[in-house]
Parts: C-alpha cells; structure tokens; sequence
C-alpha cells in the first residue's frame, strides 16, 4: 500500500468512524431518555456544563445547557467514533475492542468533566449512577464498534511487531 493510499485509508477510516460515533451517540441519548422514564432520573446537564467550562464561560451547577449537552454528546460521539473507525481498520474489532473503546468513552468523560472542575470523580457518585453512566456509554461503544466493523475491512492491519524484538 502506498503512503497515499494508506492516508487515504486513514482519512475515510476516520470519517465512517466519526459516523458511526454520531450514530451511537443519537442510540445513546434515546435509550438515556428510555432508561429515565423508567428510573425517573433527571437530566444530566454536566457534559454541557464540561463543554462551556472549556469553551471559557462558567456555568453554574444550577444551570441546564441542554443544547450545549447534545453538542458535548455528539462531538464526543464522532471524536471517538473516529478513534473506533482507525480500530476497525487497523484490525482491532469486535466485542474486545468495544470493551476497550467503552473504557475510552469513560475515560474520556470523566478526564474533561473532572479537569474542568463541572463533575465528580465517580467513586464518590451512588452506585447506581456509576452503573447507568458505564451501560450507557457500553451501549454508545457496542453500537459504534458495530457499525464500524460491518463498513470498514481490516485493510490497514499489519503483521509488523507481533514479535517483541
């Protein structure tokens, strides 16, 4: 493959990806709003909150950003969709490689929300929310992982360093 066709490859390895995370997070958010009438959970508005805190406003805790919330989740969305997109291609796919990417959304959530000083770090939330914040976000990776796999081939895998000299 040529380094033109391999950045190719990467560019639209991305791009599907980033798709595929915009898709997931619009399953994400709809099947939060399930899981709310259910629990009768409220909102959460710290993602919006996370996102205005880097963009240099200052919200407070009382505030409800919802369309900044959406933004927060879809730019997210796409973000690491991208990041699962490169995975698809690159030969790191399946089940194993959604875990992986769940553990990134997580990661990745709890980095901005806690960096900013808009969230708590979740060993100090109730159980129960930490368990709704890993289903959801393990929803957005299975969904994005699948859609990823099905439309990109491994054809940027390689064989190179499976050895460790």
């Amino acid at each position: 493959m040529t380094s033109t066709s391999r950045l190719q490859s990467v560019f639209t390895s991305a791009t599907v990806g980033a798709g595929a995370g915009l898709l997931a997070a619009g399953v994400m958010v709809a099947t939060e709003k399930i899981e709310q009438v259910i629990t009768h959970r409220p909102n959460s508005y710290v993602p919006g909150r996370a996102l205005l805190t880097l963009l240099g406003r200052h919200p407070s805790d009382e505030d409800k950003p919802t369309g900044w919330n959406h933004a927060m989740h879809f730019g997210t969305g796409a973000a690491l969709g991208a990041l699962r997109g490169l995975w698809s291609s690159t030969g790191i796919r399946g089940p194993v490689a959604s875990v992986w990417h769940s553990a990134v959304r997580l990661a990745f959530d709890q980095t901005v929300e806690n960096t900013t000083g808009v969230g708590a770090p979740p060993a100090t939330w109730p159980r129960k929310e930490r368990v709704v914040d890993v289903a959801h976000k393990v929803i957005f990776s299975l969904v994005t992982g699948f859609i990823s796999d099905k439309a990109l081939p491994p054809k940027l895998a390689s064989r190179h360093g499976t050895e460790s000299h």
